[in-house]
Formats: C-alpha cells, sequence, structure tokens
C-alpha cells in the first residue's frame, strides 16, 4: 500500500487527508456529512491514486455510522482508531498535544500508514452479523440503563420506604426489576399506601421508621416517576434480547458459539473493547457452575496465587481464544479439548 487516508469526522463537517507510504500529504478536503460529502470522498480518493484493484485503506475515529457502512460497501480496509490511542499519537505531531481536525485527519492517516499492525482492521461481517452487533450493543445498552434506573429507585427506597426493599430482596430472576415487584410498588408507592393493600396481595407494612407526611408523599411521586422509566427499560431490554437472540440464531455460526459440550445455551456476544469486559465476569460465573473443565481451570489459577478477579479474567480470555478458534476452524466446542482433565480423571 502506498496511500493511505484519514477521516477526522464531525457532526457537521469530515476533513480527509491522503497521505503517501513516504509521509507526504497528496490530497486533503473538508466534506459535509451528507451523501455529497461521501461522493466528494470518493472523488477526492480516486484523484489521488485509488482504483478497484488497490483501494485506499481508511482510518477514521469511529467504527459504526452511516459513513462508516457506506465506506465498507466500496470494499477497501477501514481501520476505526479507537479515540484514546489517537490522543497518544498527537504528541508526535503537536509538543502541546492540542487537538486539530485537520491535523487530526493527517495523524490517522499516519497512524496506519506506520502502525497498521498495531489495529485491527472492521472485519468484513455479512450484513446478518452487523444486524446482531447493533442489536447486542443496544440490548446492553438498554440492560445499562434498566440497572442505572434500579440503582435510583434502591437509593430513594432506602429513604423512606425500607419495606419494600425487605419485601423483593429475595426474590429471584431479578428482583425490583421482576413484572410482579414493579406492578405492586406502582400500585403502592409510599408506606401509606401499602398499608391500603389487603394481606392476600402483599404486606409492606412491617414496623420502619416513616418520613413526615408531605415529604413521604413527595418521595412516592418521585417514585411513581422513576417506576414509569424503569418500565420502559425492563421492556425496552427484554425486546432488545428476544430480536437480539432471533437474529443470532439465523447466523451459520450459531452452533458453534452456542455449544460448551453436553450444554446448550442460547445467548450472544457483545463487540467493543467495553463491552466485552462486561460480559466476561458474567461468562466467567456462569462456566464454574456449568463446565467442570472451567472449575479446575479456575481453582488451579487461584492456587498459584491469582486474586478472584484475575482467575476470572484469565479463563474468559482461555474461553476468548477457544471461541477464535472454533469459529476459525469450524468446529463445535469440546469441553474435553478445551480443558483437558489430569490423566488419572481422563484414565
Amino acid at each position: 500500500m502506498d496511500l493511505y487516508c484519514g477521516i477526522d469526522w464531525a457532526t457537521a463537517h469530515h476533513d480527509v487527508v491522503v497521505v503517501h507510504a513516504d509521509g507526504r500529504v497528496v490530497a486533503r478536503g473538508r466534506v459535509g456529512n451528507d451523501a455529497a460529502g461521501f461522493s466528494r470522498v470518493l472523488t477526492l480518493l480516486a484523484e489521488a491514486g485509488d482504483s478497484a484493484e488497490h483501494p485506499i485503506p481508511v482510518a477514521i475515529e469511529t467504527d459504526r455510522g452511516l459513513w462508516v457502512a457506506a465506506l465498507r460497501e466500496t470494499g477497501r480496509a477501514i481501520y476505526p482508531i479507537n479515540p484514546l490511542a489517537a490522543s497518544r499519537y498527537r504528541a508526535r505531531y503537536a509538543v502541546s498535544g492540542a487537538k486539530s481536525d485537520a491535523t487530526d485527519a493527517v495523524l490517522l492517516a499516519n497512524i496506519i500508514r506506520t502502525d497498521p499492525d498495531a489495529h485491527r482492521r472492521l472485519p468484513a461481517d455479512t450484513e446478518l452479523a452487523q444486524a446482531i452487533r447493533v442489536l447486542a450493543r443496544a440490548q446492553q445498552d438498554a440492560v445499562w440503563a434498566r440497572q442505572q434506573i434500579g440503582n435510583q429507585i434502591r437509593d430513594l427506597l432506602k429513604d423512606f420506604y425500607p419495606a419494600a426493599l425487605a419485601a423483593f430482596a429475595d426474590l429471584p430472576s431479578g428482583g425490583l426489576a421482576r413484572a410482579d415487584a414493579r406492578i405492586i410498588l406502582a400500585a403502592a408507592p409510599t408506606p401509606a399506601q401499602a398499608a391500603k393493600l389487603t394481606p392476600a396481595r402483599l404486606r409492606l407494612t412491617d414496623a420502619y421508621l416513616h418520613q413526615p407526611p408531605m415529604v413521604e408523599n413527595a418521595m412516592g411521586i418521585q417514585l411513581a416517576a422513576l417506576l414509569r422509566q424503569f418500565e420502559a427499560a425492563c421492556a425496552a431490554a427484554d425486546e432488545l434480547a428476544e430480536a437480539a437472540i432471533a437474529h443470532f440464531e439465523q447466523h451459520p455460526d450459531a452452533a458453534i458459539t452456542r455449544a460448551s459440550g453436553k450444554k446448550t445455551v442460547v445467548t450472544h456476544r457483545h463487540i467493543k473493547n467495553r463491552r466485552l469486559a462486561a460480559v466476561g465476569a458474567i461468562w466467567a460465573l456462569a462456566s464454574l457452575r456449568g463446565s467442570p473443565g472451567a472449575r479446575r481451570h479456575f481453582d488451579a489459577r487461584r492456587a498459584t496465587g491469582d486474586w478472584n478477579r484475575q482467575a476470572q479474567r484469565h479463563l474468559f480470555n482461555e474461553f476468548l481464544g477457544q471461541l477464535h478458534h472454533c469459529l476459525q476452524t469450524g468446529q463445535l466446542y469440546n469441553e474435553h479439548q478445551a480443558f483437558p482433565p489430569p490423566l488419572p480423571l481422563a484414565a
């Protein structure tokens, strides 16, 4: 590759630069964030030397959006550069490290000119895989939003309605996020209103301290407002989970990522480091209950001195490597091969 493109994107416009392998800037321009702007970029690339046989690779500080989708369709290599990584390169070109759209476009092009192997190309995913990615991200965002509102509700209940927390604390499968818990709280958003419920429905009138009546009523109004947000967040998380699972089941590799020895679970993977890290602990902990090999691996790491979280991360990394191997080779996951038992057990 002799030419490299960097695109510093913004809401209203994008700065585009093409640099030669020797570092010279051979083309630059600022285009609008619209179809005409994208057409102008293609023209700029063609004038710089772009061709169907040798499309110029592009570095851009995002891995999603209409522009990335359109660039993907041109068949060129796309390098989504993490903004934090880009900021660390900035000192090469400006001692102050100050950000500038025009210079950042040059910086991005130079990143893939000088360090292409240090950055991951955007994979050439199918349309279905991209749809799964969108839904998986949206579902995780919805779960985080649900958790955030749930935490606000718990904090509020501690201040004026601890009986509700005590009543729902031991409920399995969701606690406050359960539909029946949300219905009861919506029907009785204050201790005074709970006292009017019949014992057959719920008892939330255990002996607790109370806020003054007007304060309790105001907090009940706040709780009712949060519950409406919570209801929407729970519904969104459930709907997106169903949609993600339905799309995931259509993927040719679904059987590979579902299979785990004799056990099969319906799940989907999240992409992007922050999201992958968020699911890692859940994956590792779940495997300790369902996989004897994973339990042996975890216990062995603990025995060598790893902290609990270190052992979890190491186990998660093992699973990622195994998943990558299965996807590359088309093999199903095999517990016995992934975590060979000790020789006495194997015999």
